[in-house]
């Protein structure tokens, strides 16, 4: 079994995120987790990410990793964005498909961002991963976001096995940037 030669503690209550990161980056980084209370500004993706990173620095006191994931409607300019989770759950996987009734472009993109930070004071890096796809009606089982309506070549998120979805999301192309982010610090 090969040992990790980094750690990261992953600020998350969702554990489904938490089964994907460790399923994408063990065991070359081991992941630890920590579920943190962290409230969220407003503001790009990018912004919120570096913020909630800033602040899990200085309530953990150390080194973490943060994630901040969005679903942009191409129609809408990119909303929901980062307000994916309050949309979703105040209107459901149809309200979100309602929302785009009066458009023919149903294209989408999910982007998840990381951030990393070595502690207290160090700023955050970020690293951003992004799947383009469409937005259709639900499909596959409901237990995991808005994955049962983002469609990916054929298939939505959810009508994918967990091996297959994590060669293509979002989230393991941003995790593929920060594996090779911690690869050149190790060379460095």
């Amino acid at each position: 079994m090969t040992e990790a030669r980094h750690q990261v503690n992953f600020i998350t209550g969702n554990a489904n995120k938490l089964s994907e990161v460790k399923a994408i980056l063990e065991p070359a980084i081991s992941v630890t987790n920590q579920s943190l209370d962290l409230v969220e500004i407003q503001g790009t993706l990018e912004e919120v990410t570096i913020d909630k990173c800033r602040r899990a620095a200085e309530l953990v006191g150390g080194p973490v990793l943060v994630e901040d994931t969005c679903l942009c409607f191409d129609a809408l300019q990119d909303l929901p964005g980062p307000y994916i989770k309050w949309f979703l759950g105040s209107i459901g996987h149809e309200g979100l498909n309602n929302m785009l009734l009066a458009y023919e472009d149903k294209g989408a993109k999910a982007v998840c961002t990381f951030g990393y930070s070595a502690g207290p004071g160090h700023e955050p890096i970020l690293f951003q991963g992004i799947t383009h796809g469409k937005i259709v009606p639900a499909r596959g089982p409901s237990n995991f976001g808005w994955d049962p309506i983002f469609e990916y070549e054929g298939k939505t998120y959810a009508e994918m096995d967990k091996a297959e979805k994590n060669k293509i999301s979002h989230r393991s192309r941003a995790l593929a940037k920060l594996q090779e982010w911690f690869a050149k610090e190790m060379t460095a």
